[in-house]
């Protein structure tokens, strides 16, 4: 049985029809709001499966050139590689770490509760507790 915070979630969701075009999708990733119709697309695209995956790939795509040029630079190997590391190991941290931050901020900007970042822990938690108390169930 449904809680009552959590009616208006859906158990699964998915990729709706309604999707972006290239030039809403770039808009889409740099803040911009994309129409009322494809707020199923929007959900889906931050709460569905992959999304964690998604986002880490959106992130690292614009560095992408900046550490390739590093590849130019003269000199050892190491120092190349290490130039990189540089770079790369903080922002992957920091990446990491604000992705609660940035989902969030897409969903309120495309008009959706922003509570749902957490959809996907939320049906997890409550699959665990029906599971719990079938288990357990006093008779």
């Amino acid at each position: 049985m449904p809680r009552p915070d959590r009616i208006g979630m859906r158990e699964n969701v998915r990729m709706s029809d309604d999707r972006p075009g290239p030039l809403q999708k770039i808009g889409y990733l740099l803040g911009r709001p994309l129409p009322a119709s494809m707020r199923d697309w929007v959900l889906a695209d931050l709460t569905g499966p992959g999304h964690v995956r998604r986002y880490l790939i959106r992130g690292l795509v614009p560095i992408l050139p900046l550490l390739v040029a590093f590849w130019f630079i003269p000199g050892p190997l190491w120092i190349r590689g290490g130039m990189m590391l540089l770079i790369l190991i903080p922002f992957v941290y920091f990446q990491i770490a604000l992705i609660r931050v940035y989902r969030r901020h897409l969903l309120v900007n495309n008009g959706l509760d922003a509570s749902l970042v957490d959809a996907v822990q939320i049906r997890r938690a409550d699959a665990v507790a029906d599971e719990y108390r079938q288990r357990h169930r006093q008779p």
